[in-house]
């Protein structure tokens, strides 16, 4: 295919696109690679405004509102590590991820959304110990699911 038909990165997560008798090809195999090995299954460590003391390469973080040093206007994206560098990745509507530190998943529509953890059943006139047991039993498994945050 001719090189005309493509920009010179994917729309979605601006991999890098080769072009026939292009130099330096690992750099950008590498750059893709890079990219999906951040992007496949997507977990963060958890969310924060400026990278962490000692970050491992292979660890994602989801940048906070907050923002600040290196991750400065990058909120609300994946922040990777990779290689010692610092790649940013732009979430896209129906992204979803598992946030380590919440234990919980999240996805993204305009932001980054995560469902609130209900409340347990408390006081009322009359106690029905059968109700307020399903209802903890439906909360534990949003939990273990990852689909509401560990209290």
């Amino acid at each position: 295919m001719s090189e005309t038909f493509f920009d010179s990165r994917t729309p979605r997560f601006s991999l890098p696109l080769l072009f026939a008798g292009q130099t330096q090809k690992e750099g950008f195999v590498n750059e893709i690679a890079a990219r999906l090995d951040a992007l496949v299954h997507l977990v963060v460590e958890g969310a924060a405004a400026t990278p962490p003391a000692d970050p491992a390469d292979g660890q994602n973080w989801l940048v906070s509102d907050d923002s600040g040093g290196a991750w400065s206007g990058r909120s609300g994206e994946i922040a990777a590590r990779q290689s010692g560098n610092w790649l940013f990745i732009e979430p896209r509507t129906g992204m979803k991820l598992f946030n380590k530190a919440a234990g919980q998943e999240m996805y993204f529509h305009g932001t980054w959304k995560a469902a609130d953890r209900p409340s347990s059943p408390q006081g009322g006139t009359i106690v029905d110990s059968e109700s307020r047991a399903a209802i903890a039993a439906i909360i534990a498994a949003l939990t273990t699911a990852g689909i509401v945050a560990r209290a």
